[in-house]
């Protein structure tokens, strides 16, 4: 297995850097202050060309595989985990259910201006009582003359109530019986009639991502906006998962690998009883395993998408992944809290923020306790 990434790899990877460092990290403190969504940045981001960038070249997308983008949503994450996820939950939940399950008449009408970032598009599977156990889903999608009759709620949508959402795939009963329910997947886009952007959420983590609560009432569409064949939704969703995983994992990386680079910095400038306290043992232990956990956290997820890009199975690496990445980043965050000492629960440092944002990677996408789940039962166990 070569380690190394091609050239073109090496320029988006410094692309996305440089642009998280001087276009992202000096933004966002403001913006999770002010639990305000970044337009400015990620309008940029469209102009860079990675709000579409593993979408091929023929809908508007760069064409990039999905190791490319792996990279750059951890890139993306180093400056700010919010901006991290707008892309990878746009791209991976967004787009990719249109390019894996849609019509050709679907994916030439959204995908284009969603690669391009003109527009962001959600994924809605969660609802209030259906998190984990996704098939308890409640929202019902009912066929008549021609339209479908949508009425739920759906909970956590990222993506959903910015000014440039487009809209919508959600998941609905659209037939069967209690115990042997139909679960299809369906298009909603915004400005739909019925379908309204309702509470906006107080986010502990991830403050200047958008995320609402949807409510549909009576919400029609047309018979064609089912995205692929009916019935198969809740197959569709599971596989649109298993590829989100990686995203999420890149962002966790990215997101550990930010705490290392904080308390380095502060360990090498912070002076206790005459000398930097990155020379006591302790605080350079911490330092130390950071950095190993950190590595093997990237090259799992590199694994995965490694994987994924050859047409192998990489479920049960994608899961792996997540997983550890996930808690990789909530001890990066807690080492680099404890590294600042006091300064550490001050918001004015980053590592406040990057502690609050940490804990969301071990529950978005499956919680740590799905992903065991989930390789338990790859592993035939």
């Amino acid at each position: 297995m070569d380690f190394d990434l091609t050239d073109e790899q090496v320029m988006i990877r410094d692309l996305a850097r440089d642009f998280a460092r001087n276009e992202i990290a000096p933004r966002a403190e403001y913006y999770d202050h002010h639990a305000e969504f970044p337009y400015d940045v990620i309008a940029k981001l469209a102009e860079l060309g990675f709000m579409g960038l593993p979408v091929p070249e023929a809908y508007g997308g760069a064409g990039a595989d999905t190791l490319t983008y792996a990279v750059a949503v951890e890139e993306i994450s180093r400056g700010d985990a919010s901006v991290g996820i707008t892309m990878a939950a746009h791209t991976s939940l967004g787009i990719m259910p249109f390019l894996m399950f849609g019509s050709e008449d679907q994916k030439q009408e959204y995908v284009p201006p969603l690669a391009a970032g003109q527009a962001l598009w959600s994924f809605g599977l969660t609802e209030p009582q259906a998190g984990s156990d996704a098939g308890a889903t409640r929202t019902r999608a009912d066929l008549h003359s021609g339209f479908w009759v949508i009425n739920g709620v759906k909970s956590f949508i990222t993506n959903s109530g910015t000014r440039i959402s487009g809209g919508v795939t959600i998941t609905a009963v659209t037939g069967g019986s209690v115990g042997d329910r139909e679960i299809s997947n369906i298009i909603v886009p915004a400005g739909t009639p019925g379908y309204t952007v309702s509470r906006e959420y107080d986010k502990m983590g991830w403050r200047a991502s958008d995320t609402h609560e949807l409510a549909f009432a009576d919400a029609r569409v047309p018979e064609i906006n089912l995205l692929g064949e009916r019935g198969a939704g809740f197959h569709q969703f599971l596989r649109v998962l298993d590829g989100g995983r990686i995203s999420v994992a890149a962002l966790s990386v990215g997101l550990a690998q930010a705490c290392y680079d904080a308390s380095a910095r502060y360990a090498e400038e912070r002076v206790q009883f005459g000398r930097p306290i990155a020379q006591f043992e302790t605080v350079r232990n911490k330092l130390v395993d950071m950095a190993t956990n950190i590595e093997l956290a990237r090259l799992m997820t590199y694994r995965a998408a490694w994987l994924k890009d050859r047409g192998r199975d990489f479920r049960m690496s994608a899961a792996m992944a997540k997983l550890f990445a996930g808690e990789v980043a909530t001890r990066a965050a807690n080492d680099a809290v404890q590294i600042h000492g006091g300064y550490g629960v001050m918001e004015e440092f980053p590592v406040a923020r990057y502690w609050r944002d940490c804990k969301i990677g071990e529950i978005g996408e499956g919680t740590n306790e799905v992903q065991r789940m989930v390789i338990g039962r790859l592993l035939g166990l």
